[in-house]
């Protein structure tokens, strides 16, 4: 996915320098006919960089045209991630008469994500077969369009269990495509997965691939009468139903299946609201108060530029940090956006009774001992955020 880079100067490989050029090229174009002429000499040789295993070229390229050529870098990024989720292939001969033998086929890796928030452990890892079909059914009834084939993985991932690169998730798309073609799912190996961190509030992801004729309606939302919200509504509804045994103890808030980047994408921002709305519930409930009972403080924390807020959390009539909530900065986002008003606006919806949103800056740090982040507290400070000790056996470990 898109992220900020730190643009380094690093020798240029020919491949990296072939990237640079057709980039550079596509964004000047100015007509679809010359964009067409430019991606399809661009998408090879993408396609021959992510079969080879060649991540490192495809960054050194994305450096280099960070920060300096941003037409020519969102050309690049965009088309590297549509090669990594997204192909058009035909498709082999089966003998037993399947009529997508021989066709046309588009296929596109798909992300199904989960916010979820618990005092106890958010779930990760082997989905159970019975709740694989049960996801499957409601998928292809509710979500995708009546040509559609999925194929899942039988995982529910954590954030930092899916693929962490390019290649990867190419890689994993091409497993997935051989599973989709015969309606089947893909086994993963979990003792070949990291280990994820409980917090209080975090997202889950179904990953699958679904294949469709050329041309076909790929989701529901694209067929005649079809609208995304109301595709969202029975997914949430019927889908939510079928995957609530995943989540014994959870909250869970279903968002709209879609393509891998562009999921994950949504999911990355909507988690920050959802975090503080979790967060609110759980102080609410663990300290026997109303959210008009609480004041949030607000900060921004930076290291060479604008990181993240921080929002740390205090009874009304207290400057004790009780718990803390990192809000990170995405794709474009910097200190130019006013994210502190976005922020506020969350916590003026939850009723959080005061909130305090501090103008200058704090530096990014870590408490030494657990490595947790440090919240701002109505002082200004950087502090650890700690429950009172009656409440704090019952807790998650890590707050934010």
């Amino acid at each position: 996915m898109k992220r900020p880079r730190i643009p380094r100067r690093v020798k240029q490989s020919p491949d990296a320098e072939q990237l640079l050029r057709l980039a550079t090229e596509l964004s000047l174009s100015g007509s679809r006919i010359e964009d067409d002429f430019w991606a399809v000499r661009l998408s090879a040789l993408i396609d021959r960089l992510l079969e080879d295993g060649d991540e490192a070229t495809l960054n050194t390229a994305l450096d280099q045209l960070y920060g300096g050529q941003e037409r020519a870098y969102d050309a690049l990024a965009d088309l590297i991630e549509a090669r990594c989720e997204s192909r058009n292939f035909l498709a082999p001969s089966i003998e037993n008469g399947d009529p997508r033998s021989g066709k046309d086929l588009d296929l596109l890796l798909f992300v199904a994500p989960i916010l979820a928030w618990s005092r106890f452990t958010i779930p990760a890892g082997v989905v159970p077969a019975p709740q694989l079909a049960n996801a499957r059914v409601h998928l292809q009834a509710h979500v995708f369009g009546a040509s559609t084939r999925i194929g899942l993985a039988d995982f529910l991932f954590s954030p930092d269990q899916l693929p962490q690169s390019y290649c990867d998730t190419a890689s994993l798309a091409e497993r997935l495509t051989k599973a989709a073609l015969h309606s089947r799912d893909l086994h993963l190996d979990p003792g070949q997965m990291p280990e994820t961190v409980n917090f209080l509030s975090d997202a889950r992801y179904l990953l699958g691939v679904a294949v469709v004729p050329r041309g076909a309606a790929l989701f529901r939302w694209q067929e005649d009468g079809g609208e995304r919200t109301e595709v969202l509504k029975q997914w949430r509804n019927q889908g939510g139903e079928a995957l609530r045994p995943l989540f014994p103890g959870c909250a869970t808030e279903l968002l709209l299946p879609q393509a891998y980047h562009a999921g994950c994408r949504d999911a990355d921002r909507l988690s920050r609201p959802y975090s503080l709305r979790a967060s609110v519930a759980f102080l609410c409930t663990t300290l026997n108060v109303m959210a008009s009972g609480l004041r949030a403080v607000v900060a921004p924390f930076y290291d060479q530029r604008l990181e993240e807020y921080r929002i740390g959390f205090t009874l009304k009539d207290s400057n004790q940090v009780v718990h803390g909530v990192v809000w990170p900065l995405l794709d474009a986002e910097d200190d130019v956006n006013d994210m502190a008003a976005q922020i506020e606006g969350v916590l003026r919806e939850i009723s959080v009774g005061e909130i305090a949103v501090l103008d200058h800056r704090l530096t990014v740090e870590y408490c030494d001992d657990c490595g947790s982040p440090l919240y701002p507290n109505p002082e200004g400070e950087a502090v650890h955020a700690e429950l009172p000790e009656d409440q704090a056996e019952a807790a998650p470990r890590h707050l934010h």
